[in-house]
């Protein structure tokens, strides 16, 4: 894939819930990945930028508004760079507006868009929680929110792994799932369900997270 000339570059998707390592891991895959000689754009979260413009997290009303920003913002750049690594994508802002507003309004076209990405990063919630005070819901909220991006990309036939571990073994396991997800060129047909960043099997996620307490 290195140098190769495309119309659109591949999309490396970051989701989690909160303080689960998504920005750290993303800034250490750009990285990496520049390192290596690949022309890479690196997105931030809106709704992070969002909140902290703002002093406060948004209201019902402004949730489609960053999940647009969102999806353009990644857009823009996999029009004119090799890869994209975006630091979560409007998956998130939907799962959150189900969560907080009871509405699943956002989630088909968040889902559509997830499933052109090249590559779905899961976090695992094996890192501690913490607090960052006017954007954190709190620490209650990751297991109902990882379960909930969990069904909504098992429900779109959407291949994802789960990346666990801490420091350099979290991003081993992360550019291990990214370089076999970009050997297989396209994601689709038939969809494939990567839960571990070990194999394929389901069931060995647990030896995953245990590893990742290592």
């Amino acid at each position: 894939m290195k140098g190769a000339a495309q119309s659109s570059g591949a999309v490396i998707a970051l989701l989690g819930a909160e303080s689960t390592g998504k920005t750290t891991l993303a800034r250490a895959l750009h990285q990496t990945l520049q390192a290596q000689g690949h022309h890479v754009a690196l997105v931030g979260e809106e709704l992070r930028a969002f909140c902290l413009r703002a002093g406060r997290t948004p209201q019902h009303h402004e949730q489609a508004g960053i999940a647009r920003t969102q999806a353009s913002q990644i857009a823009e750049a996999a029009r004119t760079h090799e890869l994209v690594v975006a630091d979560t994508t409007s998956m998130m802002v939907a799962v959150y507006n189900q969560l907080l507003f009871d509405d699943a309004s956002l989630l088909p076209d968040a889902v559509a868009e997830q499933a052109r990405h090249r590559v779905t990063l899961l976090m695992a919630l094996d890192l501690p929680w913490v607090p960052d005070p006017g954007i954190r819901d709190g620490a209650h909220v990751r297991e109902p929110v990882d379960g909930l991006l969990r069904d909504a990309l098992h429900r779109g036939g959407v291949a994802y792994s789960v990346v666990a571990g801490h420091g350099e073994q979290r991003l081993a396991h992360a550019l291990r799932a990214v370089q076999s997800a970009l050997r297989a060129r396209q994601p689709a047909a038939p969809r494939w369900r990567h839960v571990c960043a070990e194999c394929g099997d389901p069931d060995c996620e647990r030896h995953l997270l245990a590893q990742g307490k290592g």
